[in-house]
C-alpha cells in the first residue's frame, strides 16, 4: 500500500513522498509538482531531493541583469580604488 504524507504550514501544503512512493506514482509527483507545488522526496526520513515544475525553476534561476548591471551598482564605485594589473608573464602548466 502506497501512501502520501502532507504537512501543513500555513496556506501552503508542503507535499511529501518516500522513495518508493515517488517511484510507484511518478506521474503524479508531477503533475502535483505542476499544479500544487514543489514536491519533497525523503529517503531514510531525510530530505533528498524535491521535485518542482519547469516553469518555477526556470523563474528561479533566472538571472537579473547582467555583470555590468552588478558592477555599475557596486558600493565600491566610485570608492577611487586603483588595482594594478602584475606584469608578470604567464606561468607554465604541464599539460
Amino acid at each position: 500500500m502506497t501512501m502520501l504524507t502532507i504537512k501543513g504550514f500555513g496556506h501552503m501544503d508542503e507535499h511529501i513522498w518516500t522513495v518508493a512512493e515517488a517511484k510507484a506514482k511518478f506521474s503524479a509527483v508531477i503533475d502535483q509538482a505542476q499544479t500544487k507545488g514543489p514536491q519533497t522526496i525523503t529517503r531514510n526520513g531525510r530530505q533528498a531531493v524535491v521535485v518542482v515544475a519547469a516553469a518555477e525553476w526556470e523563474r528561479k534561476s533566472r538571472r537579473n541583469g547582467s555583470l555590468v548591471d552588478f558592477f555599475a551598482v557596486s558600493p565600491l564605485r566610485g570608492s577611487k580604488l586603483r588595482l594594478k594589473r602584475s606584469r608578470q608573464s604567464l606561468r607554465k602548466t604541464g599539460l
